[in-house]
């Protein structure tokens, strides 16, 4: 069975430690102790609460068939031409995105903006961690 510390799942989920022990504490994640006292998570226990995460309404979500939605801030934008590159650092993971530069402007992207990146793919790649 495999069992994640509290920090551990805070990882994985993108919060805070603090945030995942108010979970446990107020009973909305469930932990079992290990055999050193530590508070862990079971890994189905927290794959579940995860996708209970994902369930939570988004009503942007509702206009479009993409499902794999990750918000985060605008960490740099470089214009040339026609086309720009945006940076968006959601949580520990960078994300760049080529659009048009008109598309930057229209949207008032600027560093510092809060964004949403919308991946729809057809290959996902999954190594194991």
């Amino acid at each position: 069975m495999t069992v994640y510390r509290i920090g551990e799942a805070a990882e994985l989920l993108g919060v805070s430690t603090d945030t995942v022990r108010r979970w446990v504490d107020s009973g909305r994640l469930t932990a079992i102790r290990d055999e050193h006292g530590h508070r862990v998570i079971e890994g189905s226990a927290l794959a579940a609460f995860a996708r209970s995460l994902a369930d939570e309404p988004d009503e942007r979500a509702n206009r479009s068939s993409a499902r794999n939605r990750l918000r985060g801030i605008v960490t740099n934008i470089v214009r040339d031409g026609v086309v720009a590159q945006v940076d968006l650092q959601a949580g520990p993971f960078r994300i760049v995105s080529l659009m048009s530069r008109e598309a930057v402007d229209a949207l008032g992207l600027e560093v510092g903006s809060r964004a949403v990146a919308v991946i729809k793919s057809t290959t996902v790649v999954i190594e194991s961690g």
